[in-house]
């Protein structure tokens, strides 16, 4: 596959990941927990706390989509972006031994964090590389 090619198949992989944290992150925002079918959360502060989590999330997406245009030069942005996904995967696990497996979303974002992200981060270092070269 040529650069270019390949340039162009990357961008698209991460403009359809970044799907992922926009439209999650800011219906989360905007309906609270509800968005995932749950009651309003008593105490409030755990709802504030969803509510911020899931205003980070979705600020994340927006920064990874600034990376799409020139993607083969926004390595370490990328890269950092992606280690605080992959924090937040390696944060899941605590979750998982502590109380169990979440439901099949979060499953699907645990895949993500853990998986894809670290795909794309690689696939992003090595098209940078060889560009370079």
């Amino acid at each position: 596959m040529s650069p270019a090619v390949e340039r162009r198949a990357l961008q698209v992989v991460v403009a359809l990941a970044c799907l992922v944290p926009l439209s999650v992150g800011g219906w989360s925002v905007a309906r609270g927990p509800g968005f995932l079918g749950h009651p309003p959360v008593i105490p409030t502060d755990l709802d504030s706390h969803f509510r911020y989590i899931s205003g980070i999330f979705f600020a994340v997406g927006i920064a990874f989509a600034t990376c799409i245009p020139r993607i083969e030069r926004k390595g370490p942005r990328f890269r950092l972006l992606g280690a605080l996904v992959v924090a937040g995967g390696l944060s899941r696990i605590v979750s998982l031994v502590a109380v169990g497996a979440p439901s099949a979303g979060h499953l699907f974002g645990f895949a993500m964090e853990l998986g894809a992200v670290p795909l794309l981060m690689l696939w992003q270092w090595s098209l940078e590389k060889r560009l370079r070269s």
